[in-house]
């Protein structure tokens, strides 16, 4: 396998784990209600990230403090409004708009990330990965919709859709902004994310508490709590970063199309509802649109050669 091939297959599996961990939190997410509030566990998920990471990264961290410092208003907006804010407006949303808006909404975010590149960077949208996102996009709305495309026409855009919808604009941001990061090891990187993220939760928390409407965590809401903490918050992020850093920010962000086929499987599982026909061929429209995106992206230019090998020996 050449080396372009061996590291598009470490990020192939590296997002794909990611689309299940996601998948995971939005089955996590459904369970939470009466048992901890959005605030509690947006603050909680980011402290047991936290105290996982600092005794792993403590002294790289240290080390590369210098180099990241300059840095420190950059991180602290990924941070705040890549996890914090996405993560605040996430669960809020939950209780106001249904579980199909949710996917429908997060489906859009490679779309919203390859707008993004291109108002902000002015990069070219080739014909492969617009095949891939419309295809993509297909399987989403399938799987959200349960094949009742008259489902699309009724939406109505009520707060929580609103909520959803600029959760995922400001995650969309977040991850075209993941290859202009400081020039740190990315467990260091991470580490202050996850430090951003958790401060930033704080004034948050605070105003749910004073609005009365904190909800401390019950036996079940300190598992879905231990849960995410470690997976989506910590393993999700680390394994995101290091896909985008190896295919780019368009392509790793249509592998967020699977999150619904993810979140159906688990539904299935843990809670026993149904896998047909409609949900089998949602997951052949996704997986077909990443292939598409993937075997019909243009070559990359012979100049690109020496950027691309600076940029896999650049390890977390």
């Amino acid at each position: 396998m050449t080396p372009r091939g061996a590291a598009a297959a470490t990020a192939y599996g590296l997002l794909t784990f990611t689309a299940f961990l996601w998948a995971a939190n939005a089955v996590a997410g459904r369970w939470a209600p009466g048992h901890v509030s959005p605030q509690v566990i947006t603050t909680l998920r980011w402290a047991i990230a936290c105290g996982l990471l600092l005794p792993l990264a403590g002294r790289r961290f240290a080390a590369e403090w210098t180099v990241l410092r300059p840095h420190w208003l950059r991180v602290t907006l990924m941070g705040g409004l890549g996890y914090t804010v996405f993560a605040s407006l996430f669960y809020a949303a939950g209780a106001y708009t249904s579980a199909v808006n949710l996917a429908l909404f997060q489906g859009a975010i490679p779309v919203l990330v390859i707008l993004l590149n291109r108002l902000v960077y002015g990069t070219r949208v080739g014909t492969g990965p617009a095949l891939g996102v419309a295809l993509t996009l297909c399987g989403a709305a399938l799987a959200a919709t349960h094949g009742d495309l008259a489902v699309l026409t009724g939406l109505a855009f009520n707060r929580g859709d609103v909520l959803i919808f600029l959760g995922c604009v400001l995650y969309a941001g977040y991850t075209i902004l993941l290859p202009t990061r400081p020039k740190v090891s990315g467990l260091t990187f991470f580490t202050a994310m996850a430090l951003a993220a958790f401060v930033t939760s704080l004034p948050l928390l605070a105003a749910e508490w004073a609005a009365g409407r904190a909800i401390w965590p019950s036996r079940e809401g300190w598992l879905m709590i231990a849960f995410v903490g470690l997976g989506p918050s910590l393993l999700s992020q680390l394994s995101f970063m290091r896909g985008v850093e190896l295919i780019g920010p368009n392509r790793a962000g249509l592998f967020v199309n699977l999150v619904p086929i993810f979140g159906a499987g688990l539904a299935v599982t843990l809670v026993g509802e149904r896998f047909g026909l409609t949900e089998a061929a949602a997951l052949a429209l996704v997986l077909g649109g990443i292939a598409c995106a993937e075997r019909l992206k243009p070559a990359p230019p012979p100049e690109a050669t020496g950027a691309y090998s600076q940029t896999r020996t650049r390890r977390m």
